[in-house]
């Protein structure tokens, strides 16, 4: 049996193809486009040429993320929730709390030795615990997204950052950069101000070892930083496959 997990973000589509055995023969990772149906065909004709299949070898298609309605063809629907918690568990069996922070959205998933799912919390409507407020902010400090992340790990001090919505926020980056304040420290007060929203997410589930944090986010080795400082303990990020590929992968295997 093979089957696809389809995963339809608000800024990236992921499909994983995986067989009977949960063994991964292909996958990808495109940006959602204005037409979503049109973006699902485009991931999934990519994953299955990167798996070397054709479409009739798929035995069931399996959509989640918040536009998985885009996914008609689709043979079974799982929530986000499940998603992140099968393919955390997957992919690194001993997590007990799963912390994905996307492009708009996070959310922290309890999970029990089996992998199913004990509790969960989600952020409220902010992005500014999500990918996106990263996006906002890079634009700001005008350096690369791949930097971003790498500067904040130069800053030798903590400069506190309160604004907790991204409109707020922008203002005091900017303020900061007038301030004459060095970039470093001004990212690293961005990935805190980050953590601190997220982590306040994790802790309503109750934070567990071992910590398992997906989704693009995850990426960015300066949040995964400001995390494992926030939370007092060991953060990993999953080396089997990309972080963001994870909700996909947990869709497909959900399905075995």
């Amino acid at each position: 049996m093979i089957v696809a997990g389809i995963d339809v973000g608000s800024k990236f589509t992921k499909v994983v193809i995986v067989n009977d055995a949960k063994e991964i023969l292909g996958y990808s990772n495109i940006r959602t486009g204005m037409d979503h149906h049109k973006t699902v065909e485009e991931a999934l004709n990519e994953a299955l040429k990167n798996a070397n299949l054709k479409r009739e070898d798929i035995n069931k298609f399996v959509a989640t993320g918040f536009g998985k309605i885009s996914v008609p063809f689709a043979d079974s629907e799982i929530t986000q929730v499940v998603a992140a918690g099968k393919g955390a568990h997957f992919v690194w069996p001993t997590v007990r709390t799963v912390i994905e922070v996307g492009a708009e959205e996070s959310r922290a998933v309890k999970v029990g030795d089996d992998g199913n799912i004990k509790d969960f919390a989600l952020a409220d409507k902010c992005a500014a615990g999500a990918g996106s407020f990263v996006d906002a902010m890079v634009r700001y400090l005008e350096v690369p997204l791949e930097e971003f992340g790498k500067i904040s790990l130069e800053a030798k001090e903590s400069v506190p950052m309160n604004a907790q919505c991204v409109i707020f926020a922008e203002s005091e980056v900017v303020s900061l950069l007038h301030a004459n304040y060095p970039k470093p420290e001004i990212s690293r007060a961005i990935h805190d101000a980050i953590a601190d929203r997220v982590a306040s997410i994790a802790r309503r589930v109750g934070i567990e070892d071992d910590v398992v944090l997906i989704g693009g986010l995850a990426n960015d080795i300066g949040f995964v930083d400001s995390m494992k400082r926030e939370l007092g303990t060991e953060v990993y990020v999953p080396d089997k496959i990309a972080p963001e590929l994870v909700p996909a992968l947990g869709a497909a295997i959900a399905e075995l």
